[in-house]
């Protein structure tokens, strides 16, 4: 691969319409979103997010998966059709950078855009793994910017985000770093129950019941608040779908059916449950 810096736009204006309008990318939750699946769909055990301004002024997911090759996709560079189709339309609103490596010996690539236009794409050294760095997000697009809400509120969205993964994923270390302050350290390798604890407190300990069950097209398995310690809020309420966090009304309807008689008025069961149905399904 030779080094290329041509400016060359490599994104067509339907993209940046869409994007502007908040049907692509909606906000920086959106992007971490983006990045983070990626990395775990890449077998990562390590997801590094480092943010500043609650994401309006920089993004950065490191991860330890398979890294890319240049036969993964990269000259495809105008839709940037590789490890997740949404970074088409994250590249078009910043400034982005893509460090990735698939094989130590046969070193890394470098791949920078801004708004769309290449600006970089050549060979680099770098470990194997991935770094996607976004900066300015919707610089080019101000009419999307101005839809952002205060830092807090999309730091929020992020965290929130990042928490629902964490539970998924018990098994992957994450980091969680804004303006440089450590939010969360999440080491890997946990059970579900003991990344409950680190998340919500040791209000969980010896507090959860553990449910297993699997049959044809289904298999659940995750905790359960015990009967004698409910909550007076449904904070505490996950539900997984192969691996993605949903809202199923019909789930929690049968979570609380199970309790029937044991919560009073204004008390809710706690659960953090993980369900694997066959796609056909």
């Amino acid at each position: 691969m030779t080094e290329t810096s041509n400016n060359v736009r490599i994104l067509d204006e339907a993209l940046i319409n869409k994007i502007a309008a908040g049907e692509v990318v909606e906000r920086p939750a959106s992007v971490v979103k983006e990045l983070v699946e990626n990395a775990i769909d890449a077998g990562a055990k390590q997801v590094l997010v480092t943010v500043k301004n609650g994401g309006k002024d920089l993004i950065s997911v490191v991860d330890n998966g398979s890294g890319m090759t240049e036969e993964d996709d990269l000259f495809r560079i105008r839709t940037l059709g590789f490890r997740g189709e949404a970074l088409a339309a994250i590249a078009a609103v910043s400034h982005f950078e893509l460090l990735t490596c698939a094989d130590e010996a046969s070193g890394g690539i470098r791949l920078a855009l801004q708004g769309g236009y290449l600006d970089h794409l050549g060979r680099t050294g770098f470990p194997q793994g991935t770094k996607i760095t976004i900066e300015r997000l919707f610089y080019n697009t101000p009419a999307r910017l101005k839809f952002l809400k205060a830092t807090a509120t999309e730091l929020h969205h992020i965290q929130s985000w990042i928490t629902q993964q964490a539970l998924s994923h018990p098994e992957i270390q994450f980091r969680l770093t804004h303006n440089q302050q450590l939010l969360l350290h999440l080491p890997g390798n946990q059970t579900l129950e003991a990344r409950v604890q680190q998340l919500f407190g040791e209000e969980f300990r010896d507090t959860l019941l553990a449910v297993e069950h699997e049959e044809a097209y289904l298999r659940y398995d995750g905790l359960l608040s015990m009967t004698s310690k409910p909550h007076t809020s449904r904070r505490w309420q996950y539900l997984f779908v192969n691996g993605r966090a949903v809202k199923c009304p019909a789930v929690a309807h049968g979570v609380y059916d199970g309790y029937r008689t044991f919560l009073a008025k204004g008390q809710h069961p706690a659960f953090f449950l993980r369900l694997e149905v066959d796609p056909t399904e």
